[in-house]
């Protein structure tokens, strides 16, 4: 006896990539803070995703603040969004942990345009024009966050 399988087409799932395009209109903190495109205008973005209890997030976030440290005055910024479901949590976090770039809560619109993740935290570096150079899934070292460095110009 033969049995037949039919299987549908598997509907294609969207996740950023490098080589792709995404644009940030508008960029609110857990803190009030708004970037808009004009305040992104000209940057390099490090864009990680991540959430307060993932362990591989805090030591990435902690080469993450070393990174701005080391960059500042020039034209790349880091900022993240916080995969976690309090944003009193994430404000805690931040307190906490004394970070120094702009940390914001994954909305809908962002979680589609990012579209699907393998893992956190996830990292993303993405050039004025708003392709993304570069993406990194899991924590990286240390030496390779302190490249990102390179993208910085004064």
């Amino acid at each position: 006896m033969w049995m037949a399988l039919c299987l549908s087409p598997l509907t294609a799932v969207h996740a950023l990539g490098v080589g792709d395009y995404i644009k940030f209109d508008k960029f609110v903190t857990v803190e009030g803070r708004q970037f808009t495109s004009s305040d992104l205008k000209g940057k390099y973005l490090v864009v990680q995703v991540w959430a307060t209890w993932c362990p591989y997030c805090h030591r990435q976030n902690a080469n993450l603040k070393e990174l701005v440290r080391r960059t500042q005055g020039g034209n790349l910024l880091v900022m993240t969004l916080s995969v976690d479901k309090k944003q009193k949590t994430v404000q805690n976090y931040i307190k906490n942990n004394e970070i120094n770039f702009p940390v914001a809560m994954m909305t809908p619109e962002l979680d589609r345009a990012i579209g699907k993740r393998r893992g956190i935290p996830e990292l993303y570096v993405i050039d004025p024009s708003g392709r993304v150079l570069q993406k990194d899934v899991g924590q990286m070292v240390d030496l390779d966050i302190f490249e990102l460095a390179r993208f910085n110009r004064r």
